[in-house]
């Protein structure tokens, strides 16, 4: 076992974790070109698990958004599409999606957007220059919608991608979640996630902080180890709970001094182990608030579109579909622990019968196979 969260933590790094409105008339979202053949025809199929007026509250804005916001806790899930966060990244990733037309195109979008060459950087590295936030979330989103253009491509892949009803994304995939669901374009997504990336480094530069996991507690025995690590350390440097990742395996943020507390008190607790974590500084915590204003404005200037599937939120584990709910949800995300233990939980509750990890690792396949050996994982890289 020890063997497997060594394993684990080696590939995830900080993985525990990572707009305008539409008319109020009935017009469909229009889909990112990147995915041509999300179509009217897909969205109604993705909305047979709501009765009729709810698929109105769908396509539409004002009073009505709320009423299907409401609606969403109705959600089934049958097939869902997981996107991995941060820490999945590993070189050689994209070097498969040149092989397809509609993904490698994907990276030559991206290099116009970001100004430097992506994909070199997937292929060949150097692994500290991918490992980097600004320059991992970016790849992991691009690499992941590749994975589904891959998937596209095979036999019966169309069919598959028709038949996902509820998609989410550990931390930083939760934008390409939302791509993936039609909520924004591929290119506004990315722009999204570079500003994303930039901003995070520049709150991480700005004091010193840290993330460290916990291995082999429960959530409560690992609250009650923050409680005793922040005993000991001015307010500066508290801690807390970032990321509820899966049982026995929860992620630790906050200032130097106070992860420092941790590690040394953790055996004290019976912690199995713990891993701190290759990352820039203590995500998911409000050492990350710097980073809130900077994502509230690109967002406020971004075309959001009401998704086609439930995109579940890192911050409540709840589905939504609002624009506006959805600018506000992301904004907090950066400072919000993540809620992926209770995200799998509903999903297994609402029925999920198979899930799809589309991008590189196999980390959100170990969650769910974690939680519960019976459910159907498959991954499918780029």
């Amino acid at each position: 076992m020890q063997h497997f969260f060594h394993h684990f933590h080696s590939r995830i790094l900080h993985n525990p974790f990572s707009v305008s409105t539409m008319s109020s008339s009935l017009t469909l979202p229009s889909f990112s070109p990147i995915f041509p053949n999300l179509s009217q025809r897909s969205l109604s199929v993705k909305t047979h698990n709501f009765p009729k007026s709810r698929v109105f509250a769908t396509i539409s804005t004002g009073s009505q958004s709320s009423i299907h916001e409401a609606s969403l806790a109705d959600y089934k899930v049958s097939n869902a599409f997981l996107f991995p966060g941060q820490g999945a990244q590993a070189v050689g990733m994209g070097k498969e999606a040149q092989n397809v037309p509609s993904a490698a195109v994907l990276y030559k979008k991206a290099n116009e957007i970001l100004g430097f060459d992506l994909l070199d950087v997937c292929i060949n590295g150097p692994k500290e220059k991918l490992n980097s936030t600004v320059i991992s979330q970016p790849a992991l989103y691009v690499t992941s919608l590749a994975a589904v253009e891959l998937l596209r491509a095979r036999e019966g892949g169309e069919q598959i991608i028709e038949s996902v009803d509820v998609t989410c994304g550990l931390s930083l995939g939760e934008y390409t979640a939302l791509a993936f669901a039609g909520a924004f374009s591929f290119e506004d997504g990315l722009k999204l996630v570079k500003l994303r990336g930039e901003a995070m480094q520049d709150a991480s530069d700005a004091v010193k902080s840290a993330m460290v996991s916990v291995v082999g507690l429960d959530s409560e025995k690992v609250q009650q180890l923050c409680d005793a690590a922040n005993q000991e350390v001015p307010e500066s440097e508290k801690v807390q709970i970032a990321n509820y990742l899966c049982p026995g395996n929860y992620a630790v943020s906050g200032g130097l001094k106070g992860i420092e507390a941790v590690e040394a008190k953790a055996k004290s607790f019976k912690a199995r182990m713990t891993v701190r974590l290759a990352v820039a500084g203590a995500f998911h915590t409000s050492f990350m608030e710097p980073a809130v204003s900077r994502l509230e404005a690109a967002l406020l200037s971004t075309d959001i579109r009401t998704p086609r599937i439930p995109v579940i939120s890192n911050v409540n584990a709840q589905p939504h579909t609002d624009p506006d709910t959805i600018k506000k949800i992301l904004a907090r995300q950066v400072t919000s622990p993540v809620q992926w233990e209770t995200t799998v939980k509903t999903l297994l509750s609402k029925g999920l019968k198979k899930g799809y990890e589309l991008g590189p690792g196999k980390v959100i396949a170990g969650i769910v196979k974690r939680m519960d050996k019976a459910t159907e994982i498959e991954n499918i890289g780029a």
